[in-house]
C-alpha cells in the first residue's frame, strides 16, 4: 500500500473517496472543508437526518457539489469530547467497511485532523493502516468458486494540520501496515481448519518465513529429539494423536550482543480436551488453541520486516489434544523438561503442560524477558470476557511495561495476581504438583504454574482465551495480541517515534 500526506484541503484532492467525520454537535475538521466547498451540503444533510452523528454510523454520498472525489464518505464520530483512540478506530473502521464493497483504488482519510484524546499523529497514522489492513482481509483459502470482492485499494491519504508531521506521520503507517500484515497472519493461521493447519503446516509456515527473510533462522524438532532432551510433559499431550508434534525455534537478529526476548505461543492446533473430553457444542472453535503460536509467529514476522535492531526468539511448542487407547489419562505423572514431575488431573489442561517445557527450554538463550501467549483458560474468559487479555508476570515492572503496550497498541490487556496463596492449590499427593488447582481462581492458577518453571527469569505470561477469536455470526480470529506484541518490542528497540 502507498501511504502519503497532505495538507490540503480535502475538498480538492483527486482520489475517489474521502472520508470525513461529524460529531453530534458540529462538523469534524475535513468535513467542514467539504461542507464549504459544497455550499452547505453536509449541515443540510444532518439537519434533515440524512447523515447519522452516532459513532460508528457511516454514509457514503456520491457526486457532492464542488468536491473533485467521487464519493465522501461521512462517519459519525459521536460527542467531540468523548472522542478518543477507541473512537477514531471504530470511525475509520466503519467508513472503510462502508465503502469496502466500491472499486475505489485511491482514497483520502481526514479523520487524522481530529483530536483523539490528544493521540499523536503517529497513533493515527498507525491505527488507520491497521484498519486498512482489516477492512481488506478475507478468510478464502478454503471456498471454492468466486471469492468475494476486494476493494482494490492501491493508495491511502492521510490528512496533517502542518507539514512538520508528515515524517511522524509516514512512520505511523509503515509501522501500521507491518502490524497489519502480522495480524492477517495470524488470523488466516488461526482461521484455518485443525485437518489443515497441523504442527507440520506451522513448521513449515515458519520455515518459509526464515526462506523468505535473511535475518530469521528457523529450526524444527521433532518427538524423537524432543524425547531425546526430557520433553516428557509436552509429549504427553500428543499422545493420543497421529499427528506428530513439533517444537518449533525462529530466531530474529536485528543487534548485536544483546540478549534476545523470547516469545512462546501455544500451539495446539486442535483440543478435543483428550480423555477429559470437551462438551461438543462449539468443540469446532477449538481450532483456534493455537492462537497463541499464530501470534508470537506473526509478530516475529512483524519484526523481521521493520528490521527492528532487537533480538526476538520464538519457541512454538505445536502439538494436537486427542483421546485414543494410547492417549494420556487422568491421574498419570510426567516429569518435565526441567526434571519437576506432574500429576495431569485433567488432559483438557494440556496447554500449560507444552508451555512448561518450552519456559525451561527458553533459559538455553539467556533471555531478557520471556514472554508466553497462550489461549490457557475459560476462566479467563470468565473473569474479564472478551475485552482484555490476561496479563500475569513475575515482575511487575515487566507487567506494567506490557500493559503500557496494551493501551497504546489499542489492545488491552488486565494485570491479574499471582502468588503462594493461589498456588498452593496445585499441591499434589503423589508428584510434585498437579496440573490444575480446581475451579477457583482458574486463570490464576494456570497462571502459578506456569511460574513454576520461571524462576529467576522476568516472565509475563498473557491469557488471551477471550480475545483471540471471536464466535457466533462474526466467528473467526482476531489477530489478538499483535498489536500488543508489536508495540511492545517497538519500544524495546527504541524505534517508537
Amino acid at each position: 500500500m502507498d501511504y502519503f500526506t497532505t495538507t490540503g484541503d480535502a475538498s480538492q484532492r483527486a482520489v475517489d473517496c474521502v472520508i470525513v467525520g461529524v460529531y453530534d454537535r458540529g462538523l469534524g475538521k475535513s468535513a467542514a472543508q467539504i461542507d464549504a466547498a459544497s455550499k452547505g451540503l453536509i449541515r443540510k444533510q444532518l439537519k434533515s437526518n440524512d447523515i447519522p452523528t452516532q459513532l460508528g454510523r457511516c454514509v457514503v454520498l456520491g457526486n457532492v457539489p464542488g468536491v473533485r472525489a467521487p464519493r465522501v464518505a461521512v462517519v459519525g464520530l459521536g460527542a467531540a469530547d468523548a472522542f478518543g483512540k477507541p473512537q477514531y478506530q471504530r470511525a475509520v473502521q466503519a467508513a472503510l467497511q462502508a465503502i469496502s464493497q466500491t472499486s475505489c483504488r485511491r482514497i483520502l482519510v481526514g479523520l487524522t485532523l481530529e483530536d483523539a484524546g490528544g493521540a499523536d499523529v503517529y497513533y493515527l497514522a498507525r491505527y488507520t493502516a491497521q484498519a486498512v489492513g482489516e477492512a481488506m482481509y478475507r478468510f478464502t483459502a478454503m471456498k471454492s468458486g468466486k471469492k468475494p470482492p476486494v476493494m482494490p485499494l492501491a493508495r491511502v491519504g492521510l490528512t496533517i494540520a502542518a507539514r512538520g508531521d508528515a515524517a511522524r506521520t509516514l512512520r505511523g503507517a509503515r509501522h501500521g501496515e507491518a502490524i497489519a500484515e502480522g495480524v492477517t497472519l495470524a488470523r488466516e493461521l488461526g482461521n484455518l481448519p485443525a485437518n489443515v493447519c497441523t504442527p507440520s503446516y506451522l513448521a513449515r509456515t515458519a520455515q518459509k518465513l526464515a526462506r523468505d527473510n535473511a535475518k530469521l533462522q528457523t529450526t524444527v524438532l521433532n518427538e524423537t529429539q524432543m524425547k531425546r532432551l526430557g520433553m516428557h510433559s509436552l509429549l504427553s499431550v500428543t499422545a493420543g494423536s497421529v499427528e506428530p508434534a513439533k517444537f518449533i525455534v525462529i530466531k530474529y537478529r536485528g543487534k548485536a550482543r544483546a540478549k534476545p526476548v523470547v516469545l512462546v505461543g501455544k500451539g495446539v492446533t486442535f483440543d478435543s480436551g483428550g480423555i477429559s473430553l470437551k462438551p461438543g457444542p462449539a468443540m469446532d472453535e477449538m481450532k483456534y488453541d493455537m492462537c497463541g503460536a499464530a501470534a508470537v509467529i506473526a509478530t516475529v514476522a512483524t519484526v523481521a520486516r521493520l528490521g527492528l535492531p532487537i533480538n526476538v526468539n520464538v519457541i512454538v511448542p505445536t502439538v494436537e489434544n486427542l483421546p485414543s487407547g494410547s492417549a494420556t489419562k487422568p491421574g498419570d505423572i510426567v516429569k518435565s523438561l526441567s526434571g519437576q514431575t506432574i500429576e495431569i488431573l485433567n488432559t483438557d489442561a494440556e496447554g500449560r503442560l507444552i508451555l512448561c517445557d518450552a519456559l525451561t527450554y527458553s533459559r538455553r538463550f539467556d533471555p531478557d524477558t520471556v514472554i508466553d501467549v497462550a489461549t490457557l483458560t475459560g476462566a479467563c474468559v470468565i473473569a474479564l470476557g472478551h475485552h482484555l487479555t490476561g496479563v500475569m508476570s513475575n515482575n511487575d515492572e515487566l507487567a506494567q511495561e506490557v500493559l503500557r503496550a496494551g493501551i497504546a497498541a489499542e489492545d488491552r490487556g488486565w494485570h491479574l495476581p499471582l502468588g503462594e496463596d493461589y498456588a498452593d492449590q496445585l499441591k499434589s499427593n503423589f508428584a510434585d504438583f498437579a496440573n490444575v488447582g480446581g475451579r477457583d481462581a482458574g486463570a490464576i492458577t494456570a497462571g502459578c504454574f506456569l511460574g513454576n518453571f520461571t524462576g529467576g527469569l522476568s516472565w509475563a505470561h498473557l491469557d488471551i482465551a477471550g480475545t483471540a477469536w471471536k464466535s457466533g455470526r462474526q466467528k473467526g480470529s482476531t489477530g489478538r495480541p499483535v498489536p500488543m506484541l508489536a508495540e511492545f518490542l517497538l519500544a524495546r528497540a527504541g524505534a517508537l517515534p
